[in-house]
């Protein structure tokens, strides 16, 4: 299944990268499994994506939970909490 990713912020900067389209294996099923797959990429990705580190997600536009299934030719978004003042 491929799948769009977007890192937004942060992430972003920290990954070097704003988006990326990527094949995932068949057991690649949940948001949260997208999130595993990304930090087994070790570096900055692992350090970045860690689950201690505050991180929200989103599938096709929406906030989501890490058990959120996703779709064929969808989209997940990595980036930091928002505050405001």
């Amino acid at each position: 299944m491929y799948i769009e990713l977007r890192f937004f912020a942060s992430v972003r900067e920290a990954l070097g990268l704003a988006q990326e389209r990527v094949e995932l294996p068949d057991d690649v099923r949940t948001v949260g499994a997208v999130r595993d797959y990304l930090i087994a990429r070790g570096g900055a990705w692992a350090e970045t994506l860690a689950h201690g580190r505050a991180l929200r997600m989103a599938f096709n536009h929406v906030m989501c939970a890490p058990e959120t299934a996703i779709v064929e030719g969808g989209e997940v978004a990595f980036f930091p909490p928002v505050t405001g003042g």
